[in-house]
């Protein structure tokens, strides 16, 4: 490191305090005032201390060693080097801080945040165009501050992956029974989740729940399900804001080769087609006639959210019945849990994502501790148990 990116990087970095419980901020945007403002809401957010303020990409990557943070939130448009190109190298120095991309609404800030997501950033926060807008947007610092606290818990107490299962003859998944399944988490401690058994009718829908981290689990379970997305049609609800869902649906019709659109109005549900629900739009399921159809909603959002899971669960399981087949991914909060319930009850089938591979266990969380899962899986195990269901075969 040069003496002179040294010197400049060393100036802008903030005493941390002594208690190792606070979560320690980094904050890089071009402009003061957001570094400002933001540095400003961490401060006074108790368990929460702001360690450094960066101008740029290059001179976070030459301080986040001696900063130390937990958490980094990244402006995308910098100049010298702007957030995308910083994020790699900032994983490389520090490869355990979790990173918050911040952008704002554009069509390319959108694509740019999903790409960074898929190189390793841990969630992305819309940014208000302008200083003024920063300033008095009182759902950005929510937003924010929410992510945060939530990506920091997981950045400080990485769970182990350590589920103890049941394998007796008469369980109906990979290695886990229909009774229960004991997770350990990093702290020792141990929970029992109670399991259903899967439904007996073979799936005749997929529905997807997914937020803080979704993007890329979904992704990567989607690619993994191409033999079999002929059979049935899947619906995603993931929390993004409408900027986003187009490009997402787009990212995930490159990426599998599969019909990937944003739900429409009226529209037939087919096998062999992916509907992501559009971001302001709750998306549900109708029947019309015999067929079932999409309906998109505007009404009021649920857990804060629009599009949210549950409308969308609460609709599947009762135009499919117990021929759904959920899976609850990695994301913040309990959207998603009440419908699973609903799903269960009515016969259907609901995976959640284990805790070790969520980068939030917030909503799959929920949904383990609803009792409505038949599983808690790691998310490369979650294609294979889709694609046994779809074959007919739980075992």
């Amino acid at each position: 490191m040069s003496a002179i990116l040294k010197n400049a990087s060393s100036a802008q970095l903030q005493p941390s305090l002594k208690d190792d419980n606070n979560i320690k901020v980094m904050i890089v945007d071009d402009s003061v005032v957001v570094r400002g403002l933001v540095s400003r809401w961490v401060e006074e957010t108790p368990g929460m201390h702001s360690v450094g303020k960066f101008s740029n990409g290059l001179k976070a990557v030459e301080g986040v060693i001696e900063a130390d943070p937990d958490i980094i939130v990244l402006d995308i448009e910098m100049p010298v080097m702007d957030g995308l190109e910083a994020l790699p190298k900032i994983l490389k120095l520090a490869p355990k801080v979790k990173i918050i991309m911040a952008s704002t609404l554009t069509q390319r800030n959108a694509e740019i945040s999903l790409n960074a997501l898929s190189l390793g950033a841990a969630d992305y926060v819309p940014k208000p165009v302008s200083n003024s807008g920063v300033t008095t947007s009182t759902a950005f610092k929510r937003d924010l501050i929410e992510k945060i606290r939530a990506l920091a818990k997981k950045s400080k107490f990485q769970p182990t992956a350590r589920v103890q299962q049941d394998t007796r003859p008469g369980s109906n998944t990979v290695g886990v029974t229909k009774a229960s399944v004991k997770v350990t988490n990093s702290n020792q401690n141990t929970s029992t989740y109670s399991l259903r058994s899967f439904s007996k009718v073979r799936p005749r829908i997929i529905v997807i729940g997914s937020s803080t981290g979704g993007p890329p689990a979904v992704m990567k379970v989607l690619e993994e399900l191409v033999g079999v997305s002929k059979y049935v049609p899947i619906l995603i609800a993931q929390h993004m804001p409408s900027t986003f869902t187009g490009i997402f649906a787009n990212h995930i019709a490159r990426s599998t080769g599969i019909d990937t659109h944003e739900g429409i109005d009226g529209e037939g549900i087919s096998p062999g087609t992916i509907y992501v629900a559009p971001g302001g739009k709750h998306m549900i399921i109708e029947r019309d006639g015999t067929k079932p159809i999409i309906r998109l909603t505007d009404d009021a959002e649920v857990n804060f959210c629009k599009p949210a899971v549950d409308p969308l669960f609460d609709a599947a399981a009762t135009v499919y019945g117990a021929a759904t087949l959920a899976t609850v991914f990695t994301g913040m909060g309990v959207d998603g849990a009440a419908g699973s319930v609903k799903i269960a009850d009515a016969g259907g089938s609901v995976i959640a994502q284990d805790e070790a591979t969520s980068v939030v266990w917030g909503m799959p969380g929920a949904a383990a501790k609803s009792g409505s899962c038949s599983a808690i899986l790691p998310v490369n195990q979650i294609a294979k148990q889709l694609t046994q269901l779809i074959q007919g075969n739980s075992r």
